[in-house]
């Protein structure tokens, strides 16, 4: 099977990996440790929110370093769930054919017992948030648990993943304030949604063939021809939100130099959607890391300043 689907697939044993024991490659490829976009991704709507009620610096750069171990976290035991449940259908897609559950290099008892492993992990992170963090991190767990049925039942399962991808708003929010999130947070968090619900449909794009085939929902699928312009809309009402909920919190201030950068970002990520395929799918998805990170930029530039 390898030979038919080296050129496609997202698996690929090389850099620190191949350095690594191999009975432990199919543990760090299942968590996705060679792929840190997955955890950027989800470690920035938490720095946003602790960045956004920032007061005191210590516990400011505790935080995020906790968010950042816990992103890492998180992210693999998402990726584990994953293709748990997706085990079958990766096995008949080009992209993801060669991931360790689908190609039978980790059997289904070891991805069980290493999830375990990874949740212990995570609990360890979130008891170090005050107790209304608690409340609102398990929350998030059915969201997480019920994501990858989400393309089985319904067209569009961005939508679900938007509301995962987000919950470091809410719960950076609430581990900075000890309070329950605020109408400018939660502006935020609304915004954050349509971003990711905007950049994962530009990532589905890569998968709309073997979508096709196996039947299941996807939100590149659904606005077809409609891509370009249900991604600039996502991403129009993504800015309208953010700035909103960045208002209520400073007003008009020094945030709104990250805030213009990073629709300057979104905007040259849509300009290239005219001309997109799975190669510039995948770069387009990669770069709004840069684009949480200049939005990170000016928050850091509403404290100092």
């Amino acid at each position: 099977m390898e030979p038919s689907f080296k050129s496609h697939t997202d698996i690929s044993i090389d850099g620190w990996l191949s350095s690594i024991p191999k009975w432990l490659q199919p543990y760090a490829l299942i968590a996705r440790l060679d792929r840190p976009i997955g955890w950027w991704l989800l470690v920035l709507p938490g720095w946003w929110a602790i960045l956004m009620h920032h007061q005191d610096a210590t516990k400011t750069m505790k935080l995020m370093g906790l968010f950042l171990l816990g992103a890492i976290i998180m992210r693999g035991a998402g990726c584990v769930i994953n293709d748990l449940w997706d085990r079958d259908i990766d096995k008949k897609v080009a992209r993801t054919a060669l991931r360790p559950l689908a190609a039978g290099t980790l059997s289904v008892q070891s991805a069980f017992f290493f999830l375990g492993i990874i949740l212990s992990l995570g609990l360890v992170i979130l008891l170090q948030l005050p107790l209304r963090a608690w409340i609102m991190g398990i929350f998030s767990f059915p969201l997480i648990i019920c994501y990858p049925l989400a393309k089985r039942i319904s067209s569009c399962p961005q939508v679900v993943l938007g509301f995962v991808f987000s919950w470091g708003v809410l719960l950076g929010a609430v581990s900075m304030t000890d309070s329950w999130p605020s109408y400018a947070v939660i502006w935020v968090y609304a915004g954050t949604v349509c971003w990711i619900i905007g950049y994962d449909t530009i990532y589905a794009v890569q998968d709309k063939e073997d979508d096709i085939l196996l039947g299941v929902g996807s939100a590149a699928l659904s606005m077809g021809t409609h891509l370009t312009k249900g991604v600039m809309a996502l991403y129009c009402f993504c800015i309208i939100f953010w700035t909103f909920g960045f208002w209520l919190q400073f007003g008009f201030d020094y945030w709104l130099v990250g805030l213009a950068g990073s629709a300057i970002h979104l905007s040259w990520q849509c300009i290239n959607l005219t001309k997109i395929n799975k190669q510039t799918a995948l770069i387009l998805f990669k770069s709004n890391r840069d684009c949480g990170l200049i939005l990170a930029a000016g928050l850091l530039l509403q404290i100092i300043l």
